[in-house]
């Protein structure tokens, strides 16, 4: 397949007048629901984790998913280092584990149980709606973020578990879909 750019984009280049203001560009961009994530490895013996407001599906054949960290980040050199990582889905009643995550230079595993994933030994979160369990496969920059790529060794979910949703720069639960 080949791409081809379309008349509107031709012709522009980084940092020409399409620019968007980035208070804008944030303001649109929560009109997006998100699912809240915390990325967790073991680096060197030592649990290390983040939360991460992009993680998605990539994949089914091979299982892939991907997240997307701050090239900024502190924690993600740690997990880049360690080659692997658990995707933990945070539940509706997670919040403060988010928040946690969502500090640096804190002990983000203070007060938190965890067990170590099947296959590579990243932490498992107790209370999790569901756990993903990856080897980190492919790296690309993009931006002033990283596209991390990872490949599924072992995951669960439990039934019934509310994820944690984040919408319009707030925290909310996803709700159970409506019959049509």
């Amino acid at each position: 397949m080949t791409w081809t750019p379309s008349p509107a984009s031709q012709g522009r280049s980084a940092g020409s007048e399409a620019t968007l203001e980035a208070g804008r560009f944030r303001d649109v961009l929560s009109a997006v629901p998100t699912s809240v994530v915390v990325v967790t490895a073991m680096d060197r013996g030592e649990p290390v984790g983040m939360a991460v407001g992009t993680f998605l599906s990539v994949s089914l054949d091979p299982p892939l998913v991907g997240f997307l960290p701050a090239v900024t980040s502190t924690s993600f050199p740690r997990i880049r280092r360690a080659g692997a990582f658990c995707a933990n889905v945070l539940t509706v009643n997670q919040q403060h584990v988010s928040q946690a995550f969502a500090t640096s230079g804190a002990d983000k595993f203070a007060d938190l149980s965890w067990r170590p994933a099947p296959v590579t030994g990243s932490p498992v979160l107790e209370g999790v709606a569901a756990w993903i369990d990856c080897r980190i496969t492919t790296l690309h920059e993009a931006g002033d973020h990283f596209i991390v790529i990872g490949e599924v060794a072992d995951l669960d979910a439990v039934p019934g578990e509310i994820p944690l949703v984040f919408h319009r720069r707030r925290y909310t639960g996803a709700i159970e879909p409506t019959a049509a």
